[in-house]
């Protein structure tokens, strides 16, 4: 017999590809074997049509084209034997999709076969129709598989089930039809059937409110029933896995369950038994029974529980800790972070076994366990997690020291309720891990020292003792650079001396000689040389004994190659041996920087300025930069905020004088440019960024971790400056005091936005005095079925305008309004009674694991803000 001809068997055509060495041979072997079958085709060979479709499924799971045989499985299915309606089905399914118009023309064969007296071929009519329906299909076909759903065969039952999960998919309008069958399958016996009904139950659930309201009246017993029975039911070998009966069916029922019991009070109350029965009884030595056990720990969380149970539940999570298996821990973790928003204490209670999951060898639990302690923190055990995690970070291994860097941070600048505390935690970080600390943190803490005059002298002296044996950390480095050239008398002086110190002698020759190692580091940035030679510029006038050496070590750097630190080194030459009359006045002590106003210079120059800048210098929106979470977990950045909102049109430009150019000429403002034009104005006026010469920020503005120190500073009862320009700081004008405010009126709230998703609304409180302040508290609730986890909320408002966001209440949002999440907002309008607010919002979140973003524009602000 020919080796390519029609007749040719299945297995010989396998054997014959199979023998093939090259990839050439086989496409002749597949293109021979094509031609053949095209040929039989032609002549409608009707005796081997069942086995040229065979083989072309076979050669069409190889990855070549088989579209000139889709006719041969409609002729296959319209023959009347069981064998040819087999192959034609199965082809059918391998061959084409629901987008073939071809397959209109089965439509009548679906239908015949659906209503055919033999129960194998009605088998293969639903097996086919649940895998390639379309919604033409569905509306014609549904009155068909909705009477097979109550015939007597369980087989039937069950495809049928699994046809109607199709039909319901596609056409969910057809959902009301299939609601009272499907819960009737909840009553069989077979588990197949019941299998298939259950998940039938949850797609009527997802597809209509309806059918969710008519399943929790009349459902709810029997998913009660069947938990039970199988709970309880005694060994049967068809359906034990590891000495535990059918868990597949547990897990649907629960999942059923869950969704019945959500935002439902009386369902809730029904289901509580069986679930503390399922909780307690199921093994967890097996990964059948763990799973079994996940699954009621979701429902329980899902579900309006009692306080008990969730106890019950969060507690197995916390065995689930301890288990040897890397993949049950990370799905204990994963829940544990949704269970924090549900009974915070219960968690609290497994601290130490999370605090252990941070120091995991895996990597993927080490940062979901270190999320999950970012969570737990609170004011009552802030003190000894951050201690934990400063004696992990020691050991830790150099890929996680960042992101455990990142976390100790933020724990240590949201929580810190005493300034010493904050100092001391701090610098110990700085001296672990200072390469991994990102430069708004260690802006922030310059800031915090400049308002703290009695530790300032211990800020000092405990950065000189670091720096002996933490001197490759380059945040250290700078930190203490910074304050040796402001505070350098109290380090030799031994200035504020605390009690707990230990006396240590330190001369002038000693304090120049830590900024002469900082300068001559070879690991040393253009930044940090750029800092120290301001403070050897400051040293000089400190420590008048040392101008000399200063000199010569300032000169080093007249030929340096880069362009900023020979230009600085020249005029500082020039001021340290021709301007002895005004050197001392240039660099006096810096005055206390005011948080709020270092936090409302951030802000504004990162939004203000994003039009104009986005071009010379990272921004919080730009591609480089990372976006840290009030949270603290770490998101890809968004694009930039006014440009995408379409917001750069209220351009209000701040005035420049001739004094302020001065100052940024003579110290060198930008350090990536060594240009001496005048700054724009959003960045230029940046006093921190301007007197110490370090740049433009570059890293995005952490509004929340910034703004929790300003308020509990601001508790401390630290005094609160006004805004202060540059000129200010050279005794020149005097900044503008605020007017006094009429009496606090009352606003409305407002809906700022709605889908039908999502609700957003707006509460607004005003400070008397203040009535170009505003605070807003934003309110957001889940419209959907489903839960919103890793929610964040983004603004952008006119260039007129400063916005503050706090930390949100919450990353996750209940689902169907069962929990809100809370935001507040702080803005200043700085054309109060000329122009309204106006705002832009963009809410991300996940639903099951799929990013989701929304957003919109509000207009509808209450007059007079």
């Amino acid at each position: 017999m020919n080796p390519f001809s029609s007749g040719t068997r299945l297995r010989d055509m396998i054997r014959a590809i199979r023998a093939c060495k090259t990839a050439a041979e086989e496409r002749a072997v597949v293109r021979k074997e094509c031609a053949a079958i095209r040929a039989a085709i032609s002549e409608n060979d009707q005796d081997y049509r069942h086995r040229n479709l065979a083989k072309l499924m076979f050669i069409h799971m190889l990855g070549y084209p088989t579209h000139f045989g889709q006719m041969e499985c409609l002729k296959l299915i319209a023959s009347a034997g069981f064998p040819e309606k087999r192959i034609g089905y199965l082809g059918l399914m391998l061959l084409l999709d629901e987008r073939q118009e071809v397959l209109m023309l089965v439509t009548n064969s679906l239908k015949q076969d659906l209503n055919h007296s033999n129960q194998y071929i009605v088998g293969l009519a639903l097996c086919a129709l649940g895998n390639i329906c379309s919604a033409e299909m569905a509306r014609d076909l549904a009155p068909e598989v909705e009477r097979l759903l109550q015939t007597r065969d369980p087989n039937i039952r069950k495809k049928a089930a699994l046809c109607s999960i199709r039909i319901i998919r596609k056409v969910p309008d057809l959902a009301e039809n299939f609601m009272g069958p499907a819960a009737s399958l909840l009553k069989e016996k077979h588990h197949g059937v019941l299998i298939a009904g259950v998940q039938l139950c949850t797609d009527l659930c997802k597809a209509s409110t309806d059918a969710l309201e008519y399943l929790r009246k009349n459902c709810t017993e029997g998913l009660v029933r069947i938990l039970r029975d199988v709970s309880n039911s005694p060994y049967a070998p068809e359906y034990d896995i590891a000495g535990i009966t059918d868990p597949f069916l547990h897990i649907r029922a629960l999942r059923l369950m869950r969704m019945l019991g959500q935002g439902d009070a009386d369902s809730s109350e029904y289901m509580n038994d069986i679930l503390a029965q399922v909780a307690t009884k199921t093994e967890s030595n097996k990964n059948a029974g763990n799973a079994i056990l996940y699954e009621c720990v979701e429902t329980i969380m899902g579900i309006e529980a009692t306080s008990g149970l969730r106890v019950l539940a969060i507690n197995i999570l916390g065995r689930f800790l301890s288990n040897r298996d890397n993949n049950i821990r990370y799905v204990a973790l994963n829940m544990l972070m949704k269970a924090v928003t549900v009974d915070f204490q219960a968690v609290q209670r497994h601290r130490t076994t999370i605090l252990e999951c941070v120091k995991d060898s895996d990597a993927s639990i080490r940062k979901r366990a270190l999320e999950l302690v970012f969570l737990l923190v609170n004011d009552n055990n802030v003190k000894s997690l951050t201690k934990e995690l400063i004696d992990y970070l020691e050991v830790s291994d150099q890929d996680f020291k960042g992101d455990l860097t990142a976390k100790i941070c933020s724990i240590v600048e949201k929580f810190s309720q005493e300034k010493l505390w904050y100092i001391d935690q701090m610098f110990k970080v700085l001296s672990l891990a200072g390469n991994y600390v990102k430069d708004d943190v260690w802006h922030a803490l310059i800031v915090m020292i400049s308002n703290a005059p009695d530790l300032q002298g211990y800020s000092v002296r405990s950065l000189y003792k670091a720096f002996q044996t933490s001197n490759e950390q380059e945040s250290l480095v700078r930190v203490t650079v910074w304050c040796i050239g402001e505070y350098g008398e109290m380090l030799v002086n031994n200035v504020g001396v605390l009690e707990m110190e230990e006396p240590m002698t330190v001369t002038e020759s000693d304090a120049v000689d830590v900024v002469e190692v900082a300068l001559k580091r070879h690991s040393s940035d253009i930044k940090t040389r750029a800092m120290s030679l301001v403070a050897l510029l400051k040293i000089s006038s400190r420590f008048p004994p040392t101008s000399e050496r200063i000199r010569e070590i300032v000169m080093q750097h007249k030929e340096n190659v880069e362009l900023e630190l020979q230009q600085r080194s020249i005029e500082f030459n020039s001021i340290i041996q021709r301007h002895q009359n005004i050197k001392s006045s240039l660099v006096e002590r810096m005055p206390v920087l005011d948080e709020s106003t270092y936090i409302g210079k951030r802000v504004g120059s990162s939004q203000a300025t994003l039009p104009a800048d986005k071009s010379s210098r990272p921004t919080s929106g730009s591609p480089g930069a990372s976006l840290k979470l009030p949270n603290g977990v770490a998101k890809p950045p968004p694009a930039p905020l006014v440009d995408l909102l379409d917001l750069s049109s209220d351009d209000v430009p701040a005035p420049t004088s001739s004094a302020t150019d001065f100052l940024h000429d003579l110290l060198g403002g930008d350090l990536m440019s060594p240009s001496s034009s005048a700054p724009s104005g959003g960045a230029g006026t940046d006093i921190l960024m301007d007197l110490l010469s370090i740049g433009s920020p570059s890293a995005p503005t952490d509004v929340s971790i910034r703004n929790t120190i300003s308020s509990n500073q601001g508790n401390a009862g630290e005094p609160k400056t006004a805004p202060a320009s540059v000129m200010d700081l050279l005794d020149g004008l005097p900044s503008n005091s605020s007017l006094p405010g009429d009496k606090n009126p009352i606003y409305p709230s407002i809906t700022a936005f709605e889908s039908s998703t999502l609700k957003v609304t707006f509460s607004f409180t005003k400070q008397p005095g203040k009535p170009q302040n505003t605070m807003i508290q934003a309110t957001f609730t889940n419209l959907s079925s489903n839960t919103y986890t890793d929610f964040i909320f983004q603004a952008a408002v006119p260039k007129f305008i400063q916005l503050r966001l706090d930390p949100a209440s919450s990353s996750t949002l209940p689902a169907s309004g069962n929990g809100t999440i809370t935001q507040m907002l702080s803005v200043t309008n700085s054309q109060h009674g000329q122009k309204a607010l106006a705002m832009r919002l963009r809410i991300v979140y996940k639903v099951n694991d799929q990013d989701k973003m929304e957003q919109g524009q509000i207009n509808n602000f209450p007059p007079g803000l």
